[in-house]
């Protein structure tokens, strides 16, 4: 399980983490300390919830991400720029896009 897969040095392999990567860090920890979120929620809660939702966004209405909400932030990108500050690679969204989505609710039998 990895949420956050930070550029490395390519002479001493050290991690060289962006602003971007540091602010995802705090909020994941905030979600576990603050919140009581698991590792396996918090997962869970990047394949379902919208990316300014996660991260508390605070351009989020001028965003397209916002105005396209059923569509995630990555897909919204390949076809219109978003207010994100980094880059989808660096964003634990879309790190964690292709991880086995199951029905969250089932219907009734």
């Amino acid at each position: 399980m990895g949420f956050i897969k930070p550029r490395r040095n390519p002479r001493t392999n050290n991690r060289i983490y962006s602003d971007f990567e540091i602010e995802q860090i705090r909020q994941i920890s905030r979600l576990i300390h603050n919140e009581g979120f698991t590792l396996p929620c918090i997962q869970r809660l990047l394949q379902l919830a919208p990316c300014w939702s996660i991260f508390d966004c605070e351009v989020k209405e001028k965003c397209p991400a916002y105005e396209y909400t059923p569509i995630p932030c990555y897909k919204t990108r390949e076809n219109r720029e978003t207010l994100c500050g980094g880059d989808c690679e660096q964003c634990a969204v879309y790190i964690n896009r292709s991880s086995k989505k199951e029905k969250v609710l089932e219907g009734p039998r």
